[in-house]
């Protein structure tokens, strides 16, 4: 019996009309929560999709999930539901960048280490090398931990995006610009930046040299860069 099969049971015997007929009422159920529950519903959706053997169903149903999670600010919960898409899609881009930063919101750094290899793996056959470089150097940014710092500054050269890696390997001494040491505070931080994390408007980052305003010249829009996602792009959690 596979993993996904001990984990969420066989195949669901039940008609496909019942199992419409379940949804509907989850949905229904979700739209009535009170607030915190929502992700709650949409979990559980998913979870009946993924038993009647409709997984890419099940896969939008638990991206919902995460996004009420994350709304609100259920870390623990949001991590859970991404790592059963992970199953599901083991290189479901968007996931894995999700799961770096809360893996980062929770000081997991193997975990988070090993999910920013996945996710550099995942982005690059993706072709979406800006998107990824984007994320790894907001996530350097504020992560005062050598490793993870040294791990991002690889994961930009493995990018194309060497410039960057060499401003980010050096902030392995010297310290990130906007280090956040308080663990509460990074916490915020990480779970912020999951939720903006995929925004199809997001600026994105260019590998040009460093500039004393960084925030006024060294980001593009996606018109502007040609490794950027169309800005009108619907982004899906697989």
């Amino acid at each position: 019996m596979s993993f996904l099969s001990r984990l969420f049971g066989s195949r669901s015997s039940k008609k496909p009309e019942d199992i419409e007929a379940q949804l509907a009422r989850i949905e229904v159920e979700a739209t009535e929560a009170r607030p915190g529950y929502v992700g709650t519903s949409h979990n559980k959706a998913g979870d009946l999709a993924l038993r009647a053997g409709q997984s890419d169903r099940a896969v939008g149903y638990y991206g919902r999930a995460i996004d009420a999670f994350l709304e609100d600010a259920q870390r623990e919960a949001a991590r859970g539901v991404a790592n059963k898409i992970i199953r599901v899609r083991p290189e479901a881009v968007r996931t894995l960048c999700t799961l770096t930063w809360l893996d980062l919101a929770a000081r997991h750094q193997a975990t988070a280490l090993l999910h920013l290899r996945d996710y550099v793996e995942s982005a690059k056959k993706a072709e979406q090398h800006a998107r990824a470089a984007t994320q790894i150097y907001e996530m350097a940014k504020i992560v005062p931990n050598p490793e993870f710092i040294e791990a991002a500054a690889d994961a930009l050269d493995s990018l194309d995006f060497s410039n960057r890696g060499v401003e980010v390997r050096a902030w392995a001494g010297a310290g990130p610009p906007e280090a956040v040491s308080d663990p509460e505070e990074l916490a915020e931080r990480c779970l912020l930046a999951a939720v903006q994390s995929n925004r199809a408007d997001a600026e994105l980052l260019r590998d040009s040299d460093p500039v004393e305003d960084p925030d006024a010249e060294d980001r593009v829009t996606s018109s502007d860069d040609d490794d950027a996602l169309p800005t009108k792009k619907k982004y899906r959690w697989d």
